[in-house]
């Protein structure tokens, strides 16, 4: 059997409610700042949306794009594209054969804000006036084709769809796609850009969302007794993924190693995570079972930990199940306190502040956790960032999604 190439991380970028790049975003985070702020939106009051809040995108994507390019793509799109052009800047703007280099970006809902604005204007002003670009905008795959044709990717342009799963599948796809010759680089991720009235009010019937109206930026709550549901928000996380060899021979910088993937399902319910997380600790213990690791050689975890009452508790023993005692000291951070829920971006941005915490040997603290529920049986990181061990280290990122998606992957220093 041929020896599986090694994938490495290159690059890095993000735009997100609390900041327009990855460097701002990891600060942000680390200085733990909220990114929940009350929606300034006309249709907010118009539709009379129990839910006034969201964590919304921190840097307006025409301070970034053209205008051209913000009239051609929809907010997700734009999203993927801004954080993925930081990503290959910062990866150097490797010169590559475009039939080795891949785009991956996942999305859980796609283009919501092309297609119901699309719709309102057929209804209101007839079919001519529908933008030639609508369908092309509104396709779940709009953004890694964006990506694809910004980059020049002829490897393979794939969409990953697994609801709050889907930007971190997105990664480990890509990573499968370098290990096993497909491609030599990859541009990865996830985008979302599902902050309008209709996600909102979904979300809010089904009593998923925190409706802390008067207080936004203590509204995600991962693991305190005190949490009510999610707050939604939008942006991006991408990486630029590279085989090792390549990379070393250029070069570059390289920030850590995709080392392990784990993926399963619950079969469970449509939205409900299975209690026990039979199905999220498979997922963990593949994934540190693939980077050729034991559970002793976690270090640190960046928990899925939406702040929803069924969900982080099912996480919790999901974590015991997989790791038994081992999950003693393990420090746990819920970044979603900050940055709120991205959906499909989620584990995609949280797979970027995994790397970064490998780097700066930092696991940010949760926020907003003023008491800890007892069901919770975990070491969270409260207060401030915890440093982490030297050497080599290797770090949990989990991704779980509506339908039972379960997705973690293991990044190791190098």
């Amino acid at each position: 059997m041929t020896e599986q190439r090694r994938v490495v991380v290159t690059g890095l970028g993000a735009t997100t409610p609390v900041g327009g790049t990855a460097p701002q975003t990891w600060e942000a985070v680390l200085a733990g700042r909220s990114g929940a702020r009350t929606m300034p939106f006309e249709w907010v009051e118009k539709y009379d949306l129990p839910v006034k809040f969201a964590a919304t995108i921190h840097t307006d994507p025409g301070e970034v794009l053209s205008k051209v390019e913000v009239r051609r793509n929809d907010p997700s799109g734009q999203y993927a594209l801004i954080a993925s052009r930081e990503a290959w800047a910062d990866a150097g703007e490797p010169d590559v054969d475009p039939l080795r280099l891949a785009a991956c970006i996942g999305t859980g809902i796609g283009g919501v804000w092309t297609l119901l604005n699309a719709w309102d204007t057929l209804r209101e002003k007839g079919p001519r006036r529908v933008f030639p670009l609508a369908v092309p905008m509104l396709m779940p795959n709009t953004s890694s084709a964006a990506v694809s044709l910004d980059r020049g990717a002829r490897a393979g342009a794939h969409t990953p769809v697994s609801a709050c799963a889907s930007g971190l599948e997105a990664m480990a796809y890509a990573a499968d796609m370098i290990r096993t010759g497909r491609a030599d680089i990859a541009v990865a991720g996830g985008t979302e850009a599902a902050v309008h009235p209709l996600p909102i009010a979904g979300f809010a019937a089904m009593q998923a969302l925190s409706t802390r109206n008067d207080e936004p930026e203590k509204a995600s709550r991962p693991y305190d007794t005190g949490r009510d549901g999610f707050v939604l928000g939008e942006g991006a996380g991408v990486m630029v993924l590279e085989e090792y060899e390549s990379a070393k021979a250029r070069g570059a910088t390289i920030y850590a190693e995709l080392a392990g993937v784990g993926m399963s399902a619950d079969s469970h319910h449509i939205t409900a995570p299975e209690p026990e997380g039979a199905g999220a600790a498979r997922a963990m213990q593949e994934a540190v079972r693939s980077a050729g690791l034991t559970p002793k050689d976690i270090v640190h975890i960046n928990a899925h930990a939406t702040s929803t009452p069924v969900g982080d508790v099912a996480e919790s023993n999901a974590i015991r199940r997989a790791f038994g005692d081992d999950a003693d000291g393990m420090p746990v951070s819920a970044t979603k306190s900050m940055t709120g829920h991205l959906l499909g971006a989620a584990g995609a941005l949280e797979g970027v502040l995994t790397v970064l915490a490998i780097r700066d040997r930092l696991a940010p603290a949760t926020v907003n956790v003023d008491d800890l529920d007892p069901e919770i049986k975990l070491d969270v990181v409260r207060g401030e960032a915890r440093k982490l061990p030297e050497g080599d280290i290797a770090a949990l990122n989990n991704s779980f999604g509506f339908g039972g998606h379960n997705v973690a992957v293991t990044f190791t220093s190098v």
